[in-house]
């Protein structure tokens, strides 16, 4: 049986505090993965905790763009030596709207890089954020011999997505995809062999989802969806997603 696996998603928020032990449980008894990703040293901390209580939690450790100014050594040297219990590197990117001069920017390309140098060094994937800022991402990444690469909530445009395949990345389609027409759009464009789902919870969509915060048991609905729009049964789309997931992770 194919395992349902969250791409992107930050369950050691503190939104999932206290509905923490029930979401280990609906992953266990849906037959769900998640792919937790981390924002700075304390959550990177705290992704590893939870990866403690569930074998179906996959760390990832990282320092968010909007996290630019934590103390990179810190998440470096605990990435380092927590490298035999990690599965990735993220969530680690550029994103301009986090920052208000240049120096600010620089400071996130600097520790983007750094984390990139760390995924290549200890042959791990890594889940990208990239908003309004692919193409300086495209950039940098040529630079890198790198396994599973992720742009995690694809929002680029068309000719943005085919670079994307063109140079071997994975994109992800989340919760959005179920009312959003462009990213329908995106979607079929793809790949199918560099398709992956995910819900980036907590994040909130106001849309069908009533502004409830997204949980992992939201990701059925999202691959089902996904589905329709490829015109492919559902347990064919699962069978393609996680043999996809397998091979971003290097498993």
């Amino acid at each position: 049986m194919s395992w349902l696996t969250d791409a992107h998603i930050h369950l050691s928020d503190d939104e999932f505090k206290s509905e923490l032990p029930f979401i280990l449980t609906a992953m266990d008894k849906m037959k769900m993965r998640a792919c937790c990703v981390s924002m700075d040293y304390a959550s990177s901390n705290a992704t590893l905790a939870i990866s403690e209580k569930s074998r179906l939690v996959l760390p990832f450790l990282g320092i968010h763009p909007e996290k630019a100014g934590d103390d990179l050594d810190s998440v470096t040297n605990l990435i380092l030596d927590n490298s035999d219990r990690i599965s990735g590197i993220g969530e680690i990117g550029l994103d301009k709207t986090y920052v208000s001069d240049d120096d600010g920017f620089k400071r996130q390309v600097h520790v983007f890089e750094k984390m990139l140098s760390l995924a290549e060094k200890l042959g791990k994937p890594v889940s990208i954020h990239s908003r309004k800022t692919l193409d300086e991402i495209f950039s940098i990444l040529s630079s890198y011999r790198l396994g599973g690469t992720l742009l995690h909530w694809f929002a680029g445009n068309k000719k943005q997505l085919q670079k994307a395949m063109d140079v071997g990345c994975y994109v992800s389609y989340g919760p959005a995809m179920v009312y959003s027409q462009d990213k329908q759009v995106l979607l079929s464009q793809t790949q199918l062999d560099r398709v992956l789902m995910e819900t980036d919870g907590p994040v909130k969509f106001s849309k069908c989802f009533g502004y409830k915060t997204a949980q992992i048991t939201f990701l059925p609905s999202v691959l089902f969806c996904a589905s329709n729009i490829l015109g492919k049964r559902y347990d064919e789309t699962l069978e393609i997603v996680e043999k996809n997931m397998n091979s971003y992770l290097g498993i």
